[in-house]
């Protein structure tokens, strides 16, 4: 006897398309919720409670952590290790100026990076992965971390591990909004993704005088010059070139009149690096370049140097999941080479514990502008949430069957 209705779907990729599918629209209605109501970092409040509520009432387990941010499980409890799937919530001290009627209802402060859009692919990933386990095809356990605090240092990905959330992995998968690749479109990378990020501070102390008398007096404005132009090119000089440093000032600031040498200055910048090797060297030999070069001109320093995310590093067997899953369901067309940037992301943390990756989710409108991140006027076309949440959900099916 034949049935007229729907055959229901055989395969866990079936399902989870099927579940993207029925859950676009509400989807969209998520991320422009969350993008009107955009929270900064460690205050992602009320980001935390409204996924928090889609996510449990697909029946995860959620467990709220002690600030904000939250991490959920779902899967037969058998003891093997769980795949992690990662997003991020918080927003940037950014003004909007893309004239949507869901722009930001926060003076000041905008998702101006896409965490939405990673935020809300995650829920997608979480409901489809339900009805897999519903369905009896999910063949493992899964480990979701949507993460407080991904725009600052020390950020949220440390605080994880501290509570010891990271422990009982196998793989870590998480995606980043490209608003240079076009939507449908997914970057992938083997290798190195991102940078190692730092922040330095650099406070010079000294006796200050008259310009006339430079000789009398510890010429702090030449040396906190000397800084500036010294440091780069020392570094390129001492860390494998191989590495790519990069020292970039954004605060240069010493004196308020002309003809005063100031007693006191400030250089503050960000050092990036390619290289994880060549990152464990830096901060040593950032010390000891500074305190040399101000040394002959009678002046100290002291030197705030903070340690910031570790390149992310997509391994080899996730990557393999990753190509898998965008070849199998978009279509090997859909894969792009994604250059390795300069930028930081404090997944690295999770992949400095567990193997995993990370792909780069396309954005932008095919024909249409390229925004970039961290810009008030950054517009992502919706299509991508449901790319993402295939994605997402796609690896940890497939990561769970390779490892079993």
């Amino acid at each position: 006897m034949s049935s007229d209705g729907p055959t229901a779907p055989t395969t866990a990729s079936a399902v989870i398309a099927a579940s993207v599918a029925a859950h676009r629209d509400a989807l969209v209605a998520l991320r422009r919720d969350l993008h009107a109501h955009p929270e900064l970092s460690w205050a992602e409040t009320r980001t935390t409670e409204v996924v928090a509520a889609r996510v449990a009432a697909a029946g995860w387990e959620v467990e709220l952590l002690p600030q904000t941010g939250l991490v959920a499980e779902l899967g037969p409890d058998d003891g093997e290790p769980a795949v992690g799937l990662r997003a991020d919530l918080d927003a940037l001290p950014v003004q909007e100026d893309t004239g949507h009627d869901w722009a930001s209802t926060t003076p000041g402060v905008a998702h101006a990076c896409g965490h939405d859009v990673h935020t809300t692919s995650l829920v997608g990933a979480a409901l489809a992965l339900a009805e897999v386990h519903r369905a009896g095809l999910l063949p493992g356990r899964v480990r979701l971390f949507f993460q407080p605090a991904e725009e600052v240092m020390p950020g949220g990905a440390l605080h994880l591990m501290k509570l010891g959330r990271l422990d009982g992995l196998s793989r870590a998968f998480a995606l980043h909004c490209d608003p240079a690749v076009d939507v449908g479109q997914v970057g992938l990378r083997l290798g190195a993704l991102t940078s190692a990020t730092d922040k330095v501070e650099i406070r010079l102390r000294g006796t200050g005088g008259h310009t006339s008398r430079p000789h009398l007096t510890g010429d702090l404005t030449f040396a906190l010059a000397k800084i500036v132009t010294e440091l780069p090119a020392i570094l390129s000089r001492r860390l494998d070139p191989r590495a790519g440093v990069s020292v970039v000032w954004g605060i240069v600031n010493a004196g308020s009149a002309a003809n005063v040498i100031p007693g006191r200055g400030l250089v503050a910048g960000t050092i990036r690096i390619r290289d994880a090797v060549a990152w464990a060297d830096c901060e040593k030999l950032v010390r000891e370049v500074v305190h040399d070069v101000v040394r002959p001109y009678g002046v100290t320093a002291d030197l705030d140097y903070q340690r910031g995310v570790p390149p992310v590093v997509n391994e080899a067997s996730a990557h393999h999941v990753l190509t898998g899953a965008v070849h199998d369901v978009l279509g090997p067309e859909a894969e792009v080479l994604a250059p390795q940037s300069l930028g930081g992301e404090d997944f690295g943390w999770y992949l400095d514990r567990v193997p995993g990756a990370m792909l780069r989710l396309g954005t932008r409108t095919p024909g249409g502008p390229t925004y970039d991140l961290h810009q008030g006027n950054l517009q992502v076309d919706e299509r991508a949430i449901g790319v993402g949440a295939t994605m997402l959900a796609e690896a940890a099916v497939r990561s769970l069957v390779t490892d079993r």
